[in-house]
């Protein structure tokens, strides 16, 4: 196939009338238009406005999808510990086959084509089926809650972890190698140090298996944390082995200098999630002191009943504005950085090597936007029109591994219409049984 347009082909490679070449699931040219056109005569063609890499969710909870809306307006722990556990300890197999669906159909109709996706502690398979299914990549894994979590999610430790083990023999590098695992303990609070040591054991034990997890969202979490350990959050996630190159730590909202220099000096990946970390008044993350420790940053949504969308261009124009804010300086966050970040950065913390670009080589993961839009108009600069002004719905395509997943408003590989009735019909207020907790103090 050669598609065709404005190729934004990475943060500081602009081809205004350009054509990406892709043969089976990599592409194999990027330059003019004019110059590949006679190159590739047999070639199917096609054209869109904009041509970028495929956006990466760098910390997503798709089997959250259905609790969009029922927790408005609480802090962290008592929207997780009163609204959202309790909904994932309620869903049934279908529950949780129908969110995962739910959540994978809106982040591929919006341009994200790979998520590092955070799912719940039971039917975990049914979440890896549905990605299969629709086709999205991703770095996914079965939540671990071994303590203070309530009825329906709290596991035994050693069950957890050979249950996480099953999925990883099962599931990692499943679906055409589009699928590969994290071994997700879900925070601190809820997991003992046997889980979280144990969580690195496994890990270590198959190769290139990562640890995805939560990590001072919020100043009650670290105060819980630091009660219980005499240590601040990623001093003891370093204590007990869940820093390094292979962890993905999201949130990272109150860090201190001691922190900071652990993140830096392991090479461990932080994401942001600036609308989550408003909506619950959490705080606003050191992002601009990250990175200028060359701290990764890969940029995510978090969940839908905590953002309220997966929308990754909406995230991406949040990014740089609460930067802003925070630093009082308005040349932080520029454009290029954020498209990094929502690109390359989580392309790196996922561990897929060539994605994140429009390469020759590389993954053919690419997405087609149109800009015959009035917002769109006049269009004096594409990169910041992607950052501060586009949105998911001006995505025409949506391809992963050369496979065209998304096109011109329909989803070819699976029925939406079919996925949107049944998590309409799902009632997940019926189905909640009696959950009585109490949040850590």
């Amino acid at each position: 196939m050669l598609l065709s347009g404005t190729v934004v082909a990475d943060a500081d490679t602009v081809i205004e009338d350009g054509a990406v070449v892709v043969d089976g699931d990599h592409i194999v040219a990027v330059g003019e238009r004019s110059d590949l056109l006679d190159g590739y005569p047999d070639h199917e063609r096609t054209s869109y406005d904009v041509l970028l890499p495929g956006l990466v969710g760098g910390h997503i909870h798709s089997v959250q999808s259905l609790g969009r809306g029922i927790a408005d307006d609480t802090s962290l722990l008592d929207w997780l510990f009163d609204h959202v556990l309790p909904m994932e300890a309620n869903l049934d197999a279908e529950g949780m086959r129908t969110a995962a669906e739910l959540g994978y159909l809106e982040l591929i109709e919006s341009g994200t084509t790979t998520a590092i996706d955070h799912l719940s502690v039971r039917h975990a398979d049914e979440a890896f089926e549905a990605a299969g299914e629709v086709g999205i990549r991703g770095r996914i894994g079965k939540v671990l809650m071994d303590k203070d979590s309530p009825p329906g999610l709290i596991e035994d430790t050693q069950a957890a972890l050979d249950e996480t083990e099953r999925l990883i023999q099962r599931y990692h590098g499943s679906f055409d190698d589009r699928i590969r695992y994290a071994v997700t303990p879900r925070f601190a609070v809820s997991c003992t140090e046997e889980c979280l040591r144990g969580s690195r054991e496994l890990a270590d034990r198959y190769d290139g298996v990562r640890i995805h997890t939560h990590a001072s969202e919020n100043r009650d979490e670290i105060a819980t944390v630091e009660r219980e350990t005499g240590m601040r959050n990623i001093e003891w996630l370093d204590e007990v082995g869940l820093t390094g190159e292979d962890v993905i730590l999201a949130h990272c909202v109150h860090t201190d200098e001691t922190e900071r220099e652990i993140l830096a000096e392991t090479g461990t990946h932080v994401t942001y999630c600036p609308s989550s970390n408003m909506k619950l008044a959490s705080g606003i993350a050191p992002i601009v002191d990250y990175l200028d420790r060359g701290i990764n940053v890969a940029l995510g949504n978090d969940g839908p009943p905590c953002n309220n969308t997966l929308d990754a261009f909406t995230e991406m124009r949040q990014a740089s504005l609460l930067q802003k804010v925070q630093t009082l300086d308005p040349t932080t966050t520029p454009a290029k950085v954020i498209f990094e970040m929502a690109t390359r950065n989580g392309a790196k913390a996922a561990g897929f090597e060539q994605v994140g670009k429009l390469q020759p080589g590389w993954k053919a993961d690419i997405v087609g936007l149109t800009t015959d839009l009035t917002r769109a108009t006049p269009l004096h600069d594409v990169l910041s029109h992607l950052v501060f002004s586009a949105h998911g719905d001006d995505v025409q395509f949506t391809m992963v591994d050369g496979e065209v997943l998304y096109e011109n408003g329909e989803h070819v590989r699976v029925d939406a219409d079919e996925i949107r009735a049944k998590a309409n019909a799902y009632d997940i207020t019926k189905k909640r049984r009696e959950c009585e907790h109490e949040p850590p103090a």
